[in-house]
């Protein structure tokens, strides 16, 4: 079948095969064998030499051809987009035409693995997914063999850890059972609006009410330019350093999630597509794209998961009016052959996804929603999780939640929560209506309101008092699976305009504070919210029955447990939030179960303020 495309203007018009891993930029091998070694969890990339072409070509490279590689090995197979490369170097040549044509495969076993590859032609082929239709058209070494070998990373690098999946409403690495919590920056949204990415520009609006007003200029992140160290990529002699200064300071920080959008015409920022044109959707930017990759493959080594959110609110029907028809198909399939193959990525179907008072464009509907969601769930191989962005007050997204709950293509909630206080109780409300429709939701608290303050700087909120209490322990405690800060839209260095991440520095630590807790203290994902346990309203408490309960108080004064279902004798240790020390021996240091006991005093420390909010470490001790 030909589609035939028809662009509205919203605006005014503005042959040799390699084997390589994401890094090391030489070839490997120039003729894959049995003996060509790779390793497990990287990104192996194989070049093919095909039909001359361009970006802007008469016979479209996006739309008219089709690259399928399938990669066996003696446990299972898969089938992976490929993708026109001009050049094969665009992020070095800003090239945009040439005769190579690219794959991107994570194997996920060790042992020995065959590929067949596969290009085809014909009219709109990019968007038939037979894969006997079109003229099979020849391109250089199609057929190879080549040896996986363990991963030799370790630490934060997601290489050493394999593929981050859905699993029971957290985060997991598929085949162990190790989980992972999320930690990290909700902002700039418009991360990709980066001065040193080629064709990346600002197209020039009035703000609305509701967001942060933006200037002519983009981000240069120049702050972070210190960050950068020897060693590190750049492109096009020494282009993108700053940014990956940027990545290597949240990576400092513990930090190990970034939000981002990857399509934002007609929204708040305007200033980031991956088209050559931000008219034209049936063409994309190569070297920008490549360019991306380069930062991408960064941030997994450095831990940072790609939170990878495809549109906003404002451009929700943009494309083929909010189905998921030739347009959003093609733009998914590109995002899919190019990125998908990171270990640990996100798909969100949009920022404030759902129809909002203040936008005129229209909203998606809950089966165009679906339908995309479906599609990403059909094409992605490696089946990343699926989440969905909510607008920030529950009359707002509940017609949409409702829709979605128990969809299985779906696997979670990126929340937006206007009232703070508030965040703790509609996480475990929403986490217990997923469970209870067969499909439990993974559920972070991703933008905390109002949305004119958001997370303030450390100059303006020093110890970020009420994030910490509910955002951050009220949400994870009550069965969040992590948390990203929104910087506001009216504060200094906002969700728009911020180029440097150390103006929070404070609110980093404090949330690597609590992901480590989490992650040394607590089987999390064994744990329910039993917040009624404690003796005030303003706690919370989670707690795997009999075994080991976490609790979150709210000052310093003397709280109660209520044991009555529990036996045995139980340690009772304290958590300092504000410093991330050691646990620590309050005023009682053991109690037994069977009755509501007294948690005592927190201890008196150099480190402890008067008054203070602790977390209180409760462990079965026999």
């Amino acid at each position: 079948m030909k589609y035939i495309f028809k662009v509205f203007l919203f605006f005014p018009l503005l042959s040799i095969l390699f084997l390589q891993s994401c890094d090391d930029s030489e070839p490997i091998s120039e003729k894959l064998d049995t003996t060509t070694v790779h390793i497990q969890w990287h990104t192996l990339t194989l070049s093919f030499k095909g039909p001359e072409s361009s970006e802007l070509a008469q016979e479209n490279p996006f739309l008219n051809y089709r690259l399928s590689v399938e990669f066996k090995n003696e446990e299972t197979q898969y089938t992976i987009r490929g993708f026109y490369a001009a050049d094969g170097n665009a992020s070095e040549t800003s090239s945009d035409a040439g005769p190579i044509w690219k794959v991107r495969f994570t194997p996920d076993k060790i042992g020995t693995w065959s590929y067949s590859a596969k290009l085809f032609k014909g009219d709109s082929i990019a968007l038939n997914d037979d894969p006997s239709s079109g003229e099979l058209v020849s391109i250089s070494n199609a057929k190879g063999n080549f040896q996986v070998t363990k991963s030799d990373k370790e630490g934060n690098d997601f290489r050493a850890h394999g593929r981050i999946e859905a699993s029971n409403g957290y985060f997991k690495f598929t085949g162990t059972d190790k989980y992972w919590i999320k930690a990290g920056t909700n902002s700039p949204e418009n991360l990709l609006a980066y001065i040193d990415f080629d064709d990346t520009y600002r197209i020039k609006a009035e703000a609305r009410e509701g967001e942060a007003a933006t200037s002519g200029e983009i981000h240069t992140y120049e702050p972070h330019l210190k960050d950068w160290k020897t060693g590190d990529p750049t492109w096009q002699n020494g282009k993108g350093k700053s940014l990956i200064g940027g990545i290597n300071y949240l990576a400092s920080k513990g930090m190990n999630a970034a939000y981002f959008l990857t399509l934002n015409i007609l929204g708040d920022g305007k200033d980031v597509w991956p088209y050559v044109a931000p008219d034209d959707f049936t063409r994309f930017d190569v070297s920008k794209l490549d360019q991306w990759e380069i930062l991408f493959e960064h941030m997994q080594s450095k831990g940072i998961l790609l939170h990878m959110v495809i549109q906003e609110t404002e451009n929700e029907t943009m494309l083929d009016g909010g189905d998921t028809g030739p347009l959003r198909q093609l733009y998914l399939y590109e995002l899919i052959a190019r990125f998908g193959h990171h270990n640990a990525l996100i798909w969100n179907l949009g920022e404030e996804n759902g129809l909002a008072p203040w936008v005129t464009t229209g909203a998606q509907t809950d089966a165009q929603r679906k339908a995309t969601a479906t599609f990403i769930k059909k094409n992605d191989p490696y089946l990343h999780p699926v989440v969905n962005h909510t607008l920030p007050t529950e009359e707002l997204r509940a017609t949409v939640l409702d829709s979605l709950l128990g969809f299985p293509h779906v696997d979670g909630i990126s929340l937006q929560q206007d009232e703070r206080k508030n965040a703790p109780e509609v996480v475990q409300d929403l986490k217990e209506r997923s469970k209870n429709a067969g499909h439990e939701w993974l559920v972070t608290m991703d933008e905390i309101g109002m949305w004119f303050d958001g997370a303030k700087t450390d100059a303006e909120d020093p110890n970020h008092t009420t994030l910490r209490r509910y955002a951050l322990w009220g949400t994870l405690l009550s069965g969040g699976a992590g948390v990203e800060w929104y910087f506001g839209a009216q504060h200094p260095h906002t969700d728009l305009t911020s180029e440097d991440w150390r103006q929070r520095d404070r609110l980093w630590e404090i949330t690597y504070y609590a992901k480590t807790f989490f992650n040394t203290y607590l089987p999390y994902w064994e744990m329910h919210p039993e917040h009624s346990l404690i003796n005030s309203k303003d706690a919370y408490c989670l707690s795997k029955k009999n075994e080991v309960y976490a609790i979150y108080l709210p000052n310093s004064k003397t709280y109660t447990i209520d044991l009555s279902s529990a036996n045995g004798s139980f340690t009772v240790q304290w958590f300092n939030p504000l410093t991330g020390d050691q646990l620590q021996i309050g005023s009682v240091n053991k109690i037994d179960g069977g009755q509501i006991r007294s948690l005592g005093n927190p201890p008196k420390t150099e480190t402890s303020a008067p008054d203070q909010d602790w977390v209180v470490l409760i462990k079965r001790s026999n």
